[in-house]
């Protein structure tokens, strides 16, 4: 199964958290576009953040965020 554009905006979301530190999460903003806002509210919805709006990573959470920023790692350009 080829990723979704809604996979893809997911992704992008928890790729942004840092995982250094479980004292850091993020806040999307009304502002954001709205492929954002939904993405952060499916992201909540499958229990892989602490809010509709962002929050802190669930510990599904980390687990996926560290999967998805390991994939990147690998796959980006040298």
């Amino acid at each position: 199964m080829p990723y979704t554009q809604d996979i893809v905006e997911e992704l992008n979301i928890l790729v942004r958290y840092n995982l250094t530190t479980t004292q850091e999460g993020i806040k999307v903003h009304k502002t954001a576009t709205p492929e954002t806002i939904n993405a952060t509210r499916r992201l909540y919805d499958k229990g892989l953040i602490s809010q509709k709006d962002g929050g802190y990573l669930t510990s599904l959470g980390r687990e996926v965020t560290e999967q998805a920023q390991a994939i990147l790692d690998i796959l980006k350009p040298a």
